[in-house]
């Protein structure tokens, strides 16, 4: 039962143990690059990949996943990796079922494996964003739900954009650029400790459980208030666990006060303290440098920028527009990054486009890749194995006819305008991709606002809600499930995969997650009144730039727009310095790091500079132990509270089901 030929007879597997992940990257020109990756980690056709059960598997626990991510999306505003989960769930299943039938079922491989997240992943991450933020945004604004065949043909389109926009930005980001993606590491760190069988393997393997332990542990008292509360609602909580939930636990965030709390009154939200280890994790990853510039951003941005317009805003009694008519967070807390987004957003934004054109010739190649010209056996092969630009270009036309039918029909957006949503699509996945590699975070709100500033400017569509949603929604949708799934190709890059194998998983799992979630929409949101009863941050939100950017521009505070033009010069300027003088480069800040930082509360820069520092120092202390034990320690932190997390969401999306009439 397999999609995948039989591997050649003379080819022998390679043991997932005996193999060292590149997790150092290649060096050289592009070529030269394809050509070591080939030489030194491809073992795509050693095994099989794209099986049967393999993206059964993936489709199932994708179709869970999804289900659990719209319920956190619309109960927190945040959506879990899936991932990890999916790779360590599976392990398990099979494992159990060759132990039950004696061996006459096969074990899955490694690449089997990694194929099998990759199907989860674009089932459970990249199609129920959309149903939660912009069509939920669009609820609450017209108060009557959109007919269910426009949801399925929104989400599944945006989605299947997404897939197919990743093509180009894998053969840049991963091949050429060797961006980290610190999930996609942990992900092939995770499935190698899994299958390892020498000696070194089994260390690292072993420091990877007890991390992942201690990181279920953390998560476990992080979440599981929730569930309680779930329960609690339904009557159903044991009498012992609601004593227990009441002394053991771990609160959300520990807010910083006294000297530490800038402001003379009152409260900002997101400077505190996260007692969560899955950012420390990815922290530990992403290195120094990034996390140091979300550091060094985030405090300027709670310590100076934003105290100095608190004080602004009262000496002018609010009327001088210097702060966001949302400046405020549910808690009632001011929320400097409801404000900063926009500056932040400019700086990637810009700094993206400016790296494009630096590296023109290198992007031109990414695109031109089979294009006939000279080259050695080796670099041929490893072209041969990559996604072909054709595939790429049948895609998209089926995908954008699609989406511009369902944005002229349900939505009555002009063609022109529907064009418009697709081209910027690929703007907006460059910078969540690239912010995404460097820092594991992927800025999907914030480059939403973008489109929604955008569609407030353009002719036909200003002051029309309905038009500045679901425009964004298309080019949201589209950039979270690329990058999304190019952390699931980073995971098989590392793990030696052929790429057209994952990619075509990747494009499998995006049917059964419409399967699941779009039915799920419905029972969890029968109407506007039930969506009002969670208070959605991340709806809300979509729903409160739409009413103010419909209004008009002018509407946007003038500090706002003086951020985004102050933003701009700083995305142009970092790239171009690292260009200008390389040698400078690790004392230059990240572009991506820095503009992140007025995007995500303080508490997350706060927990990568944690992991950063942490490696840092066991690298001062023991360079050797820190090179060999750092990667399995923090994937184990990160895939220990991620699948707690995961499995907490689902039991409240099940306990959630039940109160569904």
């Amino acid at each position: 039962m397999s999609l995948d030929s039989k591997p050649p007879a003379h080819v022998t597997e390679k043991s997932a143990g005996e193999y060292e992940l590149p997790l150092a990257g290649f060096s050289g020109t592009p070529e030269e690059k394809d050509r070591q990756w080939f030489e030194q980690c491809y073992r795509g056709d050693t095994q099989r990949q794209l099986t049967v059960r393999a993206v059964i598997m993936g489709g199932i626990l994708g179709m869970f996943t999804a289900v659990s991510n719209l319920y956190t999306t619309l109960k927190i505003g945040w959506s879990f990796g899936v991932s990890i989960t999916a790779c360590v769930v599976s392990f398990v299943v099979w494992n159990s079922i060759c132990k039950i039938f004696s061996g006459r079922i096969s074990r899955m491989s490694v690449l089997e494996n990694n194929c099998m997240q990759s199907t989860a992943t674009a089932a459970g991450s990249s199609t129920g964003a959309t149903l939660a933020t912009a069509l939920g945004a669009l609820l609450l604004l017209t108060g009557v739900h959109e007919p269910w065949p426009v949801a399925t043909a929104f989400c599944f389109f945006t989605a299947s954009l997404g897939v197919f926009l990743a093509i180009p930005m894998k053969r840049q980001m991963i091949n050429h650029d060797q961006l980290r993606f610190p999930s996609g590491i942990a992900t092939a760190e995770t499935l190698r400790s899994l299958y390892s069988k020498s000696g070194e393997s089994l260390k690292q393997a072993y420091s990877l459980l007890i991390a992942l332990g201690a990181g279920a542990l953390v998560g476990l008292l992080h979440t599981y208030a929730e569930l309680v509360e779930q329960l609690k609602l339904k009557n159903r909580l044991p009498h012992w666990l609601d004593k227990v939930s009441a002394v053991l636990y771990l609160p959300d965030t520990l807010g910083f006060t006294g000297q530490l709390n800038p402001l003379a009154r009152g409260q900002m939200a997101g400077l505190a303290f996260e007692p969560s280890v899955l950012l420390v994790g990815a922290g530990m990853i992403t290195g120094l440098r990034v996390s140091l510039s979300m550091f060094a951003g985030s405090a300027l941005l709670y310590y100076v920028v934003a105290p100095y317009l608190v004080e602004l805003d009262a000496a002018n009694a609010g009327v001088a527009g210097w702060m966001p008519s949302f400046r405020m967070s549910p808690e009632g807390n001011f929320n400097p990054t409801r404000w900063a987004l926009w500056g932040g957003t400019a700086v990637m934004v810009f700094a993206s486009l400016t790296q494009v054109a630096l590296n023109w010739r290198t992007v031109v190649r990414a695109f031109f890749i089979f294009k006939k010209e000279e080259r050695d056996d080796a670099q041929a092969a490893a072209h041969s194995v990559e996604v072909p630009n054709s595939w790429l270009f049948i895609g998209l036309v089926p995908i954008t006819i699609g989406i511009l039918v369902v944005q002229y029909c349900a939505f009555h957006i002009a063609i022109w305008l529907g064009l418009v949503s697709v081209a910027f699509s690929f703007v907006v996945s460059l910078v969540c991709c690239r912010a995404t590699g460097e820092t594991d975070t992927a800025p999907v709100g914030a480059m939403g606002k973008v489109t929604q500033l955008l569609y407030a400017v353009l002719p036909g569509a200003k002051g029309i809600a309905a038009i500045n949603l679901m425009a964004a929604g298309t080019t949201a949708a589209a950039a979270g499930a690329a990058a999304d799934l190019l952390t699931d190709l980073k995971s098989g890059y590392l793990l030696g995969a052929n790429p057209r194998r994952q990619f075509l998983a990747q494009f499998y799992g995006v049917f059964f997650g419409v399967i699941a979630v779009v039915p799920a929409w419905y029972l969890m949101v029968p109407d506007k009144k039930a969506l009002e009863a969670f208070n959605p941050p991340a709806t809300n939100m979509w729903k409160a730039v739409a009413d103010l950017l419909t209004q008009g521009v002018n509407h946007l505070p003038h500090t706002a727009l003086i951020a985004i033009v102050v933003g701009a010069l700083v995305g142009m300027a970092l790239p171009m310095l690292e260009k200008l003088w390389p040698r400078a480069r690790p004392f230059l800040p990240s572009a991506m790091g820095l503009g992140l930082a007025w995007v995500v509360p303080f508490q997350n820069a706060f927990s990568f500079l944690i992991g950063a520092l942490i490696v840092t120092g066991w690298q001062k202390l023991n360079r050797k132990n820190s090179d060999t034990y750092a990667i399995p320690v923090a994937s184990g932190l990160v895939a220990g509270e991620s699948l707690v997390a995961a499995f907490i969401a689902i039991a409240c999306t099940l306990v959630g089901f039940l109160t569904v009439k």
